[in-house]
């Protein structure tokens, strides 16, 4: 039985989510695998009837019925935002998303305390926002790593005295921190955790062997590896490991290592959401994305050129693929080009995991850059796998599952009875 992993090697908004789609769409998937991020994450996947929706925390297979969705310990688990997606999904035909969801207990949980001071920080930057969506993300992930033996996770939920406990520790050192926050009292906060425990799944690390020994499972990355924690560019970065290291340790760890076929997904537009490097960025580019508008934490959403350079160090962080997914082809024209090489240099080397300073340095390097445009391939597929090494192996041409088209036999789908 093989797996599946699927990798941005953007800034994110590539298309990870319809890829997704479209890959339970026509195979047999037992479960969708969230291996990172929470719920920041904003994978959109458009049906053929018009439905929509914006996946957080749910795996983009959600649509399928029967799709599991598993978040590892690896994604932090925002309960109040999975019971409003929740609500979202059952207007557009998906009444289930709760009953088919399991949660590992030692996720780390999102509260509003968290929430609250991400907002402060970020709005405490004035000019120099790094581009957080303020919702709590890496606050969570940050207070994880200061206090591991405190920081409230999704087994809490189920033993209230010590979810009340943590939760005021929480409140009490972020306050003390920042000042008083705009969040609830503690006792407002607990019924909606605790009801949390009762109305979802939580298991113990054994749980995901078991459903990768029952089907065919498709691990789903959120963001992109040029804003991963270690490789991305500080500080415009997010706290989340966004290459496939989490799902290879997932996969190791219920004994299938390098079980899954591994695909990195990329937008014929490179775009980025919010501040830092986009060294092709192009204003009078002539587009818009309905799904990505402007908002009050990142701002504009940003179109380049196709960059080349970026993502074959992408690509380097992450290790490599067995093949690439390229989207949005329907936006080729004579007015998008590809940038093979910046005025500096033309690859782009990274570094060993932790080194933020070299990071940093990198990110100075960038936003001094230059790009060199070539005028745009007449076959964008062929010119991609050229200058990345790796195949294109899925291409679309637009929104939903039925604009993709497999190249060649690695994503081959066994039966497309499933197209929604």
């Amino acid at each position: 039985m093989r797996h599946v992993a699927v990798v941005d090697l953007g800034y994110g908004d590539a298309g990870k989510g319809t890829v997704v789609d479209w890959l339970c769409a026509t195979r047999p998937v037992h479960t969708v695998v969230r291996f990172n991020g929470g719920a920041q994450a904003a994978h959109n996947v458009v049906l053929r009837d018009g439905r929509h929706h914006t996946f957080a925390q749910f795996g983009a297979g959600s649509f399928h019925p029967g799709v599991r969705t598993h978040l590892s310990r690896h994604v932090v688990v925002d309960p109040l935002a999975l019971a409003a997606e929740a609500d979202h999904l059952a207007t557009v035909g998906v009444p289930d998303a709760l009953d088919r969801l399991t949660v590992d207990g030692r996720a780390l949980l999102a509260t509003p305390y968290h929430r609250a001071a991400n907002r402060a920080r970020e709005i405490a930057r004035g000019a120099d926002r790094h581009g957080s969506c303020g919702l709590g993300v890496g606050e969570t992930v940050a207070y994880g790593l200061a206090h591991p033996d405190e920081a409230p996770r999704v087994a809490d939920c189920r033993s209230p005295a010590l979810l009340r406990r943590r939760l005021t520790a929480l409140r009490d050192r972020l306050t003390v921190e920042l000042g008083q926050l705009d969040a609830p009292p503690v006792e407002d906060c607990l019924p909606a955790f605790t009801g949390f425990a009762g109305r979802v799944a939580i298991v113990d690390d054994t749980w995901l062997a078991g459903a990768l020994r029952a089907g065919t499972c498709v691990f789903e990355g959120a963001q992109g590896v040029l804003l991963d924690e270690w490789h991305g560019f500080h500080p415009y970065t997010t706290w989340s490991t966004t290459t496939f290291a989490n799902a290879d340790s997932l996969l190791a760890e219920a004994g299938q290592p390098g079980g899954a076929t591994r695909i990195g997904v990329l937008r014929l537009v490179t775009t980025r959401h919010g501040p830092g490097p986009l060294v092709t960025e192009d204003v009078n580019l002539p587009l818009a994305d309905p799904h990505n508008p402007t908002n009050p934490w990142q701002g504009l959403f940003r179109f380049g050129h196709f960059d080349a350079v970026a993502h074959r160090y992408a690509l380097a962080a992450a290790g490599g693929v067995d093949g690439l997914a390229l989207t949005h082809l329907d936006l080729a024209g004579p007015g998008l080009r590809i940038c093979r090489r910046y005025d500096t240099t033309d690859r782009l080397t990274p570094g060993p995991p932790g080194d933020l300073d070299r990071q940093a340095a990198l990110t100075a390097r960038l936003l001094r850059s230059r790009p060199v445009y070539d005028d745009p391939p007449s076959d964008w597929a062929e010119a991609v796998r050229a200058e990345l090494g790796a195949p294109v192996v899925l291409t679309s041409h637009g929104p939903t599952a039925s604009d993709k088209t497999p190249l060649g036999p690695l994503l081959a789908p066994p039966a497309l009875a499933r197209l929604a």
